[in-house]
């Protein structure tokens, strides 16, 4: 029997244990019901050819997120892909806050960028791509080491992926915390489930959910990776999941401060993630005003690592720039690749006009006009934060368009 297991949000302290038993009496109550509130955006309109590659989100060997039905790089996939995302809107903060790929750190060893709440967690390769797998626990919960509490801004943004294994695993939680106005740290869960659904319950507001789009089976949800998202702004929330739109909620009622993953595991069914990617801002909406800013630094254009391949989940952010140039018809930008300083200054020099390239080549793709694009690399001769640190390595690789 599907299991419709929805995403939880704990309202109690974290410490108290009555809460974690309330918690699961609403999943199970929930897990009773059929899900009725189908709120879902589809956020494209792909081809089910499209579909099919698209949402096969797989990982590399290289940490590096592709589609495609083989979780290769050819250029028939990549292209459905970006069909698939073609009306994607979500756009990453323009801070990174925190990212971890775990190519710091050894199989089978704890992240050393993480903090352990609960439960027991390590590194293990799931299909070639080293992931975090959380193997006990109740809710077995992991932290994003941050040298301050309090770290989320309102807007924040996070991206991750997920592996969903078809043996009954419970998907990936989110946890929100919180202050209340009693001034108590409360605690919540964003689950994204074994079959794509999500749902809310414990913030303050009403509880929502909703499912992962029909028209496919079950089965094709499971054994791949999915690429998943979520942001919140001006008190509301919006999850993603590959290049839809699942969940909106109008009014949370509440300002996350903080951020966990896990939930409920054992080593035969454990919770996988991997890619995690934190970020203060997002969502910058230009549709229909006219560009006066000198330029636009964006941190939503990804690529494979060490290659000039754009992600598909990229097509939020370039979707913002056709419509600026759109809305704009006279302006003109210089398409800047900046990399970190991994490897050599030539080597990156090289990388950073490929992608840059590549970005100019995707825009054409879109109906703008090349005469209006210029491209340069920069490689890591203009950082804007420190390469020491993983964040700062995150925030130096961009990309921008200055305004010619």
């Amino acid at each position: 029997m599907k299991k419709i297991f929805v995403l939880i949000i704990a309202a109690q302290i974290a410490c108290h244990s009555n809460a974690d038993a309330q918690i699961w009496k609403k999943v199970a109550d929930k897990v009773k019901q059929t899900v009725s509130d189908k709120t879902v955006d589809k956020a494209g309109n792909a081809t089910s050819d499209a579909y099919d590659k698209a949402t096969n989100v797989q990982v590399s060997s290289n940490g590096s997120v592709t589609s495609g039905a083989s979780g290769t790089t050819d250029n028939s996939s990549t292209t459905a892909g970006y069909r698939a995302y073609s009306n994607y809107d979500f756009v990453p903060g323009d801070t990174v806050l925190f990212e971890d790929h775990f190519t710091d750190d050894q199989d089978g060893e704890f992240p050393s960028h993480w903090e352990l709440e609960s439960g027991q967690g390590a590194l293990n390769k799931v299909n070639n791509v080293e992931a975090f797998s959380i193997t006990q626990g109740g809710y077995g919960i992991v932290h994003p080491r941050l040298k301050t509490k309090s770290y989320l801004t309102d807007p924040f943004t996070v991206e991750f992926d997920y592996y969903q294994d078809n043996g009954g695993g419970y998907g990936t939680y989110v946890f929100l915390y919180y202050t209340d106005k009693n001034r108590d740290e409360q605690r919540g869960v964003v689950s994204f489930n074994e079959h794509g659904s999500i749902g809310t319950s414990g913030f303050p507001s009403k509880d929502f959910n909703a499912d992962y789009p029909s028209g496919e089976s079950e089965n094709a949800f499971y054994k791949r990776w999915h690429h998943c998202a979520l942001i919140y702004k001006n008190n509301q929330l919006k999850c993603y999941i590959d290049q839809y739109r699942i969940l909106n909620v109008p009014s949370l009622n509440a300002v996350p401060a903080s951020i966990g993953f896990g939930g409920s595991a054992s080593p035969e069914l454990p919770v996988v993630f991997a890619n995690v990617r934190v970020a203060s801002g997002g969502q910058m909406n230009m549709t229909g005003k006219k560009f006066t800013e000198s330029k636009i630094v964006t941190h939503g254009i990804t690529f494979d690592v060490d290659q000039s391949t754009i992600k598909p989940e990229s097509m939020g952010t370039l979707n913002m720039i056709v419509q600026v140039l759109k809305n704009n018809p006279d302006l003109k930008f210089e398409i800047g690749g900046h990399t970190d300083n991994t490897g050599t200054a030539a080597h990156n020099l090289t990388l950073s006009q490929q992608r840059a390239d590549a970005v100019k080549a995707q825009l054409v793709s879109m109906g703008i006009d090349g005469t209006r694009l210029t491209t340069k690399g920069y490689g890591d001769a203009q950082p804007i934060s420190d390469n020491s640190t993983e964040e700062g390595k995150a925030n130096n690789r961009r990309v921008e368009f200055v305004k010619q």
